[in-house]
């Protein structure tokens, strides 16, 4: 289905690699059809910047691809690249939002970070890019009416 072409690019897929900040894309196939990619993993971890303190987190990116689509290997990488990475919350979410949308310009895309409780207090933040808002009105409308977590 896929040919070799849309493979030759990505350069971690079936190979050992350690953690990297690159995310790496393949082609859309159905670039003239919205439709929802939902990544989701419950194993972030990066530190607090004043005390180097863990924080773990669960981190959900929703996005309408257009011409490119995330490789998972690769965005498994780039999460574990913040392991020992010092960063807020919140600057942390608004950072993979700006990654995504420079490495795949799509229609549409939310990240949200759950983060653990830690003094009392959990943290949960999320962060929106709308490039096509038509694309945005489809995926928040079906999330609506189906109870689909999407906000």
């Amino acid at each position: 289905m896929d040919g070799k072409e849309n493979l030759d690019s990505l350069t971690k897929l079936g190979k050992e690699a350690g953690p990297s900040k690159d995310l790496e894309t393949f082609p859309n196939r159905s670039p003239d059809r919205y439709y929802l990619v939902t990544l989701h993993t419950d194993e972030f971890t990066c530190v607090c910047p004043k005390t180097s303190q863990p924080d773990f987190a669960s981190i959900t990116i929703y996005y309408v691809p257009d011409k490119k689509i995330v490789e998972s290997k690769s965005l498994k990488l780039y999460f574990w690249s913040y392991r020992n990475e010092g960063v807020f919350h919140e600057h942390l979410v608004n950072i993979i939002l700006d990654d995504l949308k420079k490495a795949l310009d799509p229609h549409w895309c939310l990240v949200k970070g759950a983060f653990g409780i830690r003094g009392g207090i959990g943290i949960t933040v999320q962060a929106e890019y709308t490039r096509t808002e038509a694309a945005r009105k489809v995926w928040l409308e079906t999330g609506k009416q189906t109870g689909y977590p999407i906000l």
